[in-house]
């Protein structure tokens, strides 16, 4: 989101209504292209036609065909030179013995392989991958969809442990702080002053907001959120989220009266609402994620004394609703613009906190519930987040 030298927040998840969204797929098909070094060239189940010359089916057709041309081939051959037919039989026999041994052999050595493999990954060996994807029939279409299948759930594992790794991480410290503080205050070493209690509050404040954020993350993950959508006026509404940003932050913020400007300690939010009776119709608490979200990620990469702007204004649609966050930092890369709304894809913040690397993820998963688009926008300074929400939001199914 806002404005780091690197990437930071990230995605990869379940759409609004449970399935598996196109950001997603991405992350998947990207783990494919790095581990082989190519994209895939053929879907699964695709590339076939029933008649194919490599379908398994025409090469079976092929076999009954050969075989009875051949015994037809020895009979004549019998009755031309006078030889007794049950030789005749028996070599036929065996020369349809030994073809269809040979194609069986091509069909079932491919199969014990695949089922090897398989086997491996379902006891968690998502390394392995089948050979022979290459071919063109129904064989390799399969070998084709064990891979994909195989990438899907390695991509899922590193995710999966990508999240114990940062989890951990972001509750080690602020608790390991919350205990330096109480076990001074019980060893005598420090007062339970206000000050000392102030410092431990905060501590617990973070864990509060790390907790929430990943409570909805399981919300992103199992797409349950209902949408509950209604009509509101927009200057109120962002400029209390802009104020509880400010408080949540951990500043001394301050309301200037009328101004529709919040200064903070070291970094001064103000919004812009044209014109000032503009409404929106929305969920207001899955706005407030994304409002909240893009604050407060372009707080962290703004310089000391910095600005960051939260500008609304009407949609080029009937009752669309246009919001912008805009700040000073050292803005984002082009090239790593497409990674900003993925999972634990942080930058380096001022101050040395980088958050969850959650953040813009949610957001990214709440416009989506409206049916809105958010992303990176060009900017002559710092970083400038655009999202635009429809006049009418679908509801999550």
């Amino acid at each position: 989101m806002s404005s780091a030298g690197g990437t930071r927040d990230p995605h990869g998840s379940r759409g609004p209504h449970g399935t598996r969204d196109p950001h997603s797929a991405r992350i998947a098909h990207g783990a494919r292209e790095a581990r082989t070094g190519r994209s895939v060239r053929r879907p699964p189940g695709q590339g076939l036609r029933p008649f194919s010359p490599f379908s398994i089916k025409t090469k079976l057709g092929t076999l009954v065909v050969v075989s009875v041309f051949i015994t037809t081939g020895l009979l004549m051959v019998a009755l031309r030179t006078k030889t007794e037919v049950r030789f005749i039989t028996v070599f036929s026999v065996i020369a349809s013995m030994l073809i269809t041994q040979f194609v069986a052999h091509s069909l079932t050595a491919p199969l014990d392989k695949m089922t090897t493999v398989a086997r491996a990954i379902s006891q968690g060996d998502y390394t392995r991958r089948v050979r022979g994807a290459e071919r063109r029939d129904e064989l390799g279409d399969l070998a084709a969809t064990i891979n994909l299948m195989a990438d899907d759930l390695e991509a899922v594992d590193r995710h999966r442990r990508e999240l114990v790794a940062n989890v951990s991480h972001e509750l080690r410290t602020p608790i390991a702080a919350l205990r330096a503080v109480l076990e001074n205050v019980v060893d005598g070493v420090s007062a339970a002053d206000p000050e000392t209690m102030r410092t431990a509050l905060k501590q617990t404040e973070r864990l509060g907001r790390l907790v929430e954020t990943l409570l909805d993350l399981s919300r992103v993950d199992n797409g349950v959120v209902p949408l509950k959508a209604r009509r509101f006026e927009v200057w109120p509404y962002l400029s209390g989220v802009l104020k509880e940003a400010g408080l949540a932050a951990g500043q001394r913020g301050a309301l200037a009266s009328g101004s529709g400007n919040h200064t903070r300690k070291d970094v001064h939010l103000h919004l812009d609402v044209f014109p000032p009776d503009l409404t929106a119709h929305a969920d207001a608490e899955r706005l407030h994620q994304v409002v909240a979200n893009l604050i407060d990620n372009a707080v962290k990469h703004s310089p000391q004394h910095g600005r960051v702007t939260v500008r609304a204004r009407r949609g080029e649609a009937p009752g669309s609703l246009t919001l912008e966050v805009l700040d000073e930092g050292p803005g984002i890369p082009e090239k790593e613009r497409h990674r900003v709304f993925e999972r634990f894809n942080r930058g380096s913040a001022r101050g040395g906190d980088g958050g969850t690397g959650l953040g813009l993820a949610i957001a990214r998963w709440a416009v989506g519930l409206h049916g809105g688009h958010i992303g990176v926008a060009e900017s002559s300074r710092g970083c400038r987040i655009l999202v635009t929400l429809p006049g009418s939001p679908k509801a999550a199914g």
